[in-house]
C-alpha cells in the first residue's frame, strides 16, 4: 500500500517580472526587487534559469538551474550580506 501525499505545497515563489535591472520576485503577496548590483549571480542568467525558482522552506529559496541557494532575509535586507562572491573576469 502506498501513501499518497496530503494536502500541496503552499510555499509558492513567483518571478512576475525581469528587466535589465533586476527582477522582481512574488512570496506570499510580499514583492521583493532583486537588483542585478545586489544579486550579481543572476546578471547573466536566461530568463528560463530566473524563473525556475523553488522555495524549499519558509526561509529558503533556490534556483536549481544556477545552483543559487538565498535566504529570504538576505532579500529582505541585503544589506547586512555584503557580497564576498568575486567575478570571473
Amino acid at each position: 500500500m502506498k501513501s499518497k501525499a496530503l494536502g500541496r505545497n503552499i510555499l509558492e515563489a513567483e518571478v512576475t517580472h525581469i528587466s535589465k535591472h533586476g527582477f522582481w520576485l512574488l512570496l506570499n503577496k510580499k514583492e521583493f526587487f532583486l537588483s542585478f548590483e545586489k544579486f550579481p549571480w543572476f546578471k547573466e542568467a536566461s530568463v528560463s534559469e530566473i524563473l525556475n525558482v523553488q522555495w524549499l522552506q519558509p526561509r529558503h529559496l533556490y534556483w536549481p538551474d544556477l545552483d543559487v541557494d538565498l535566504t529570504v532575509e538576505s532579500i529582505e535586507h541585503p544589506e547586512r550580506y555584503p557580497l564576498v562572491a568575486k567575478s570571473k573576469t
